[in-house]
């Protein structure tokens, strides 16, 4: 099978496409034709040595796929030979088979594409995990979502309309905004043009917002801690500015509010019932129309350095994804 490959830490332009050997399948594995893999922030960190997990050499990386099951371990009794499935793979992703273990593999919707289906499982994972379990969004709360036109930010938007949240988007640019007001946000912020501080303080009535998801870390991450409602609640979810801020513990005290941090990769493995019924909700408002995930790009096997590449530079709106088959 041919595979991008990082045979050394470093930039995306330094991965190779190689033939690989097929994936050894474990007893509670099952074996993926993959179809399209989508691509992620972890993307761009795990290449470079940066990420929690670091897999020897040579490796794929690719944290989450679409496609079809090819063989199934003797373990695995829920999921059978030519189902439609998505997967969260940790890395391997971008070739064209993977062995993922078979808790992680979801039947994909008869009406949803195998393109969506990678553009799926990561991004609302994710934002319904920050959303649902860490933040617990109520209806008529008010949600701060940064970065919002990115991949989890999008998905970030729309879960909290589908929850019946006011939701008020923060982006660099007037396009990018447009891009979250097309997925339903109720408000928008151009941090480029404006004080995020005092444009929350006016859209709020001085009170502040009640969530706040941040997937972008960076300078804006106290401003916008700083904005946030008595008894809120801030979701720690990712660093796509490349920067961990830090924030005075006196904060928290003085707004009475909660740093939360988000890491669904975790709770899918220790939680697995819990986000099997959160997906359940996800497909259901999928299939509702109230989730529509944006592929703004699509790319060939031998074209993912340069999707990665695009999506570390934050040149990236909506979902980039990499169709193998």
């Amino acid at each position: 099978m041919k595979a991008v490959l990082c045979k050394a830490f470093g930039p995306a332009e330094q991965l190779v496409i190689e033939d690989a050997p097929t994936p050894t399948l474990k007893k509670g594995d099952v074996l993926l034709d993959v179809h399209a893999a989508g691509v992620n922030f972890p993307d761009t960190l795990i290449i470079q040595g940066k990420y929690q997990f670091k897999p020897p050499f040579p490796f794929s990386p690719g944290g989450e796929a679409a496609g079809v099951i090819a063989a199934v371990g003797e373990k695995v009794t829920h999921l059978k030979v030519g189902d439609r499935v998505m997967a969260l793979t940790g890395w391997g992703s971008f070739a064209e088979q993977v062995a993922v273990p078979g808790q992680n593999a979801l039947p994909i919707p008869t009406e949803m594409d195998f393109t969506t289906a990678a553009a799926f499982s990561m991004t609302y994972g994710t934002s319904m995990h920050a959303l649902r379990q860490r933040a617990n969004l109520q209806p008529g709360e008010t949600l701060l979502v940064l970065g919002a036109s990115g991949g989890v930010g999008l998905a970030a938007v729309e879960i909290g309309k589908a929850m019946g949240a006011r939701v008020i988007a923060a982006a660099s640019t007037a396009e990018k905004l447009e891009v979250a007001r097309a997925a339903g946000a109720d408000e928008l912020i151009n941090y480029n043009e404006t004080s995020l501080k005092d444009r929350i303080k006016s859209l709020t009535d001085g009170q502040g917002v009640d969530v706040i998801y941040d997937p972008v870390g960076g300078p804006l991450f106290e401003e916008a801690f700083r904005s946030i409602a008595w008894n809120g609640r801030m979701l720690v979810v990712g660093f796509a500015s490349g920067e961990i801020p830090s924030l005075p513990a006196n904060l928290p005290l003085l707004k009475g509010a909660s740093l939360v941090g988000v890491f669904w990769g975790s709770f899918a493995q220790r939680q697995p019932h819990d986000n099997a019924a959160n997906f359940r909700q996800l497909f259901a408002w999928y299939a509702e129309g109230k989730l529509k995930p944006l592929v703004s790009q699509t790319f060939t096997l031998e074209q993912t350095p340069q999707a990665i590449d695009m999506l570390g530079q934050r040149k990236a709106v909506g979902k980039l994804v990499v169709e193998v088959r």
